[in-house]
């Protein structure tokens, strides 16, 4: 591997560095180095990184804001590339819809701010939602009762063959915090494109600040990594499993619960936050903590959320 990485670090020009730190690419501000970091700000570049390291036999993994991710110490082997890709368009249909184009790298909640400001309805549910376009549409992000698969068409693809494919919607086996790009490893979401729909502006702005004040009012500040587990699915027969992961979390005595670095916040108990100098081994020992104790409590086994990585 180390020939492979090398010779990739020559064919990229200089553009990519050795041993780069992730944790300062992550929201949680923990994980190891890259054995290689590049950032790719145009889907053209993008492409080619993903094409050189294949042609390197060197793996890849596609960063985008950090969020929803926790790398391990020892770090992720290969090729790690920050999506900073964010351009997007929106092509106006009629009076009352349009589609907006975006590209994998853009920040969600800095388009779905711009858009509602201008009276497009369909993602002001995303305005606190941290994450990029790619991300979202990889593991269906959601919130307040809504979902990136809503308004989804489709999107454009890098396949594990190297060649640019466009998927409708249907092709895309959207669940809850799920889609086929979640087991489909070798294919690289470039843009994606959604419908909207004419609304009145202060509309779409008072539905912005009623997302923004409840998650002001509910979620932690301090660095996370967002949701840690998914929302146990709804059992009739046994209520505790429709709770959601945060309320059985509380339930169960863990706010506060601190392991190193990392703390089970006294907000949101599904939100794990870092009180300085934590280390993923801290987040991963309370994850199990956290899982071991509910399943104890309550018979529910938590998933996990968020992607770990390296």
């Amino acid at each position: 591997m180390t020939n492979a990485l090398d010779d990739l670090r020559v064919a990229l020009a200089g553009r990519a560095r050795a041993n780069e730190p992730l944790a300062a690419h992550t929201t949680l501000r923990v994980g190891g180095p890259a054995d290689l970091f590049v950032q790719a700000r145009t889907l053209d570049e993008l492409v080619d990184f993903a094409r050189q390291a294949r042609r390197h036999g060197v793996s890849i993994f596609i960063l985008g804001n950090g969020s929803n991710i926790l790398v391990r110490e020892r770090g992720v082997r290969g090729l790690v590339v920050e999506n900073q890709c964010d351009q997007f368009t929106l092509d106006i249909i009629n009076s009352e819809r349009a589609i907006l184009r975006a590209e994998s790298g853009a920040a969600l909640p800095g388009i779905a701010n711009r858009l509602a400001r201008q009276g497009w309805a369909g993602l002001e549910w995303a305005i606190g939602v941290p994450g990029t376009i790619g991300g979202a549409v990889v593991g269906n992000a959601g919130a307040h009762g809504a979902s990136i698969a809503d308004n989804l068409i489709g999107v454009a693809v890098l396949d594990a063959d190297d060649a640019r494919r466009e998927l409708p919607k249907t092709e895309l086996a959207f669940d809850y915090r799920a889609s086929r790009f979640k087991r489909a490893k070798g294919e690289i979401v470039l843009r994606a494109d959604f419908e909207m729909r004419r609304d009145d502006p202060q509309a779409c702005i008072a539905r912005m600040n009623q997302y923004t004040e409840y998650r002001r009012r509910t979620q932690p500040t301090e660095p996370s990594v967002g949701s840690i587990f998914k929302n146990p699915p709804g059992d009739p027969s046994t209520p505790l499993r429709a709770s959601s992961a945060g309320r059985l979390i509380d339930q169960a005595g863990l706010k506060g619960t601190r392991v190193g670095g990392i703390e089970v916040s006294q907000v949101h108990a599904n939100f794990f936050v870092n009180r300085g100098g934590a280390t993923a081994d801290d987040v991963l020992q309370l994850i199990e903590l956290v899982r071991e104790r509910v399943r104890v409590r309550f018979g529910v086994d938590l998933e996990l959320e968020i992607e770990i990585v390296g």
